[in-house]
């Protein structure tokens, strides 16, 4: 993903457009597109500001709401694997990777751990 241009940029090639040059020889001038210019001439008349919008953003995680829910509720009730879960979560209807299985469960602190074979009690 591209970086925005810097606030100083900005302001200078509106500036430049306040001074009187047309918005082809401000692109041309500041090696930047002439939409650029024309985008930002609105962005301050609607804004008052220059200041580039979000970038990137916060994807909401699939394992959540009923699905975690339910999710916490089989972990509790016996022996699991974050290929059996995605799965179960598949049979459900709801269509998941591992990855995402096994960083809800990390998230939540849940884990099912088998005990090694041939392991005996030391007492």
């Amino acid at each position: 993903m591209t970086r925005p241009y810097s606030e100083d940029i900005r302001e200078r090639a509106l500036a430049r457009f306040e001074a009187g040059e047309t918005i082809r020889s401000i692109g041309a001038a500041l090696k930047i597109s002439p939409s650029c210019v024309s985008k930002w001439r609105k962005l301050k008349a609607q804004t008052g500001s220059l200041d580039h919008g979000k970038i990137g953003g916060h994807k909401k995680p699939r394992l959540s709401g009923e699905t975690a829910d339910w999710l916490r509720e089989r972990c509790r009730f016996g022996p699991f694997t974050t290929r059996g879960l995605t799965a179960e979560l598949l049979a459900r209807g709801i269509k998941s990777d591992r990855r995402s299985v096994w960083l809800f469960l990390r998230a939540e602190g849940l884990s099912f751990k088998n005990r090694a074979a041939g392991r005996t009690d030391p007492t």
